[in-house]
């Protein structure tokens, strides 16, 4: 009897092996490919995470050192140019006020530790339809404190930035707090500041903190 003759795939049978091998390979690229972008959400979303807490910190340090002073030039300015001012906009709230928790960029600048700080939102440049943090520092208080110094994008994919002053005679959160002629003299105690932030998922996330005004009355020396 002769020896089997051996035999090779058929077309039909590496057809086959090629549409199951494809159906595999586009099976493991898919799954690669959830993974890598299930990875990159959860790395942007600790990165907004961890900038709204950084954020927060710093705010709530310099809002700390905020101080109004009687101390000042009356020849020169009108009014008292140091201020605290906080002004509901909704959910796109505005603070400006001088504070003692200036820390010097450039090691024996000629500056104090004194300054006027201002937080905002506005249109974020970098990622249109969204609104970024914005911080402003003018380390020369004059009269124009709602003017001039540097303005610079503190945070991005803000959706809502929030703030509320204790009243401690009526025991309640106030929307507004101003120290302008004519308004309150005195300053705040707490200060509670939230950011809403604009995940990558689509879903928004709130962070909060509160601040201690340590000196709440206007310095006479």
């Amino acid at each position: 009897m002769a020896p089997a003759t051996p035999r090779g795939f058929t077309l039909v049978e590496v057809l086959i092996a090629m549409a199951i091998t494809a159906v595999v390979g586009a099976m493991a690229l898919g799954a690669f490919s959830r993974s890598a972008a299930a990875r990159q959400t959860v790395e942007e979303q600790d990165e907004r995470v961890g900038g709204a807490r950084a954020a927060l910190t710093r705010m709530a340090r310099e809002v700390s050192g905020a101080f109004v002073s009687e101390h000042y030039d009356r020849a020169r300015y009108r009014d008292r140019p140091t201020v605290f001012k906080g002004r509901d906009g909704g959910e796109r709230d505005t603070l400006l006020f001088a504070t003692m928790a200036h820390v010097r960029g450039i090691r024996d600048a000629r500056e104090s530790d004194q300054s006027v700080i201002e937080y905002s939102l506005d249109s974020d440049p970098d990622f249109p339809n969204e609104y970024a943090l914005f911080r402003r520092e003018k380390v020369r208080i004059d009269d124009e404190p709602d003017r001039g110094g540097v303005r610079s994008l503190l945070l991005h994919h803000v959706a809502g930035f929030d703030v509320e002053y204790w009243d401690w005679q009526k025991q309640e959160w106030l929307r507004d707090w101003s120290t302008a002629p004519g308004d309150r003299t005195l300053l705040p105690p707490r200060v509670r500041m939230q950011l809403s932030m604009r995940m990558p998922d689509g879903n928004s996330r709130t962070f909060e903190t509160q601040a201690r005004v340590a000196i709440i009355r206007p310095l006479d020396f």
